[in-house]
């Protein structure tokens, strides 16, 4: 018997993206009904979290606990929205963990710790590399308040970034960006949505022109991440790295306050459009250079991820052609077989039929 070859050599085929038989139509309303949802769960987060916090004294951990009913609401929501939209609901879809993750964009795979880890290390290396200019120049400016307390602060803000950071994926690169690629397509999607997110962004404070542009790149860079991997895992790493290295080792400002952070303070000092202002890196001018620079990259990283999980065999009723060429080529017999014709030959008639014979 042949033996079976070693496991780690067995490698998983393609896994093509699901597709979906709703009509396009029906896809936008599921878009505008996640938009309008994601409104509704970010109130209720807030009216939640400062009636525990009022009641039970929690205001320590009040950032943390708003995110984490943020995306809890989240979650649940859209998977209701997709229960709801299935032809044939399953009750799995909304009861049970993996249903709530796949709707979400969140799936039970075997590279889910290295895509993450993958992407934080892109985005550590493209905040390192944002604010280099800023380090070489003599521009930042950090004081340090190195005591036990404050390393709880830390701790809970890194806990408090990790559960904002992956809200914020799974509102606007989960579902909702899902539902739009289907019923737009894919670029028009990622350039509506960045669009959409850079606009929000222009109502923060200090906001200005190119952090306006930093935060479209970083939706475009975010969008990508999905699409060469059809999950969250690598976008929440790029986006949790940058936010908790920028805040955290660097004491700087970023986007949303997303806990306490009293280890490092750092002020800056030279032009706004080099360092930033009071927004951060992410209006900084360098920052923009080296996003673009940033989705170049990802999509070489993700090239393995892009082959396992978004490939798409060849539809044979749309493109016949497509699978014809891949055909394999008809068999040809080179054995060689009794003639059913005389030979020509009579020497080799007379040694043909003596083999007859024999056999």
């Amino acid at each position: 018997m042949q033996a079976s070859p070693p496991k780690e050599l067995i490698k998983p085929l393609p896994q093509s993206p699901r597709t979906s038989a709703l009509p396009r139509p029906f896809h936008f309303l599921l878009f505008l009904g996640a938009g309008l949802w994601i409104v509704a769960a970010q109130g209720l987060a807030e009216r939640a979290t400062q009636g525990l916090t009022v009641r039970f004294n929690l205001s320590i951990i009040s950032n943390l606990l708003q995110q984490l009913f943020f995306l809890f609401l989240l979650l649940i929501g859209f998977a209701v929205l997709r229960w709801i939209a299935a032809r044939s609901p399953a009750p799995d879809a909304i009861s049970s963990l993996n249903g709530i993750r796949a709707t979400n964009a969140l799936p039970a795979r075997a590279t889910t710790r290295e895509e993450f880890l993958r992407g934080a290390a892109l985005g550590w290396a493209i905040i390192i590399a944002a604010i280099l200019p800023l380090m070489l120049l003599g521009a930042l400016h950090p004081e340090f308040n190195l005591n036990l307390a404050n390393f709880g602060y830390a701790l809970l803000s890194l806990l408090t970034i990790a559960i904002a950071t992956l809200a914020l994926e799974v509102a606007f690169r989960g579902f909702l960006f899902i539902q739009f690629i289907e019923a737009t397509g894919p670029v028009f999607a990622t350039l509506f949505l960045s669009f959409l997110y850079a606009t929000l962004s222009a109502f923060r404070p200090d906001a200005t022109a190119l952090s306006i542009l930093n935060t479209f790149l970083f939706a475009v860079l975010f969008c990508t991440a999905y699409l060469r991997t059809r999950a969250l895992w690598i976008g929440w790493g790029i986006h949790f790295a940058w936010s908790a290295v920028a805040t955290l080792l660097f004491g700087l400002p970023i986007t949303v306050d997303f806990g306490f952070n009293n280890l490092i303070f750092t002020s800056v000092s030279g032009p706004e459009w080099l360092t930033g202002g009071a927004y951060g890196p992410e209006a900084a001018f360098f920052t923009a250079i080296v996003l673009i620079a940033g989705i170049f990259i990802l999509h070489r990283l993700t090239r393995h991820y892009a082959w396992e999980y978004t490939y798409t065999p060849p539809n044979p009723i749309r493109n016949p052609k497509a699978i014809a060429a891949t055909a394999p080529a008809p068999l040809v017999q080179i054995l060689g077989s009794t003639p059913t014709a005389a030979s020509t030959n009579p020497v080799i008639e007379q040694h043909l039929n003596r083999n007859d014979e024999n056999y």
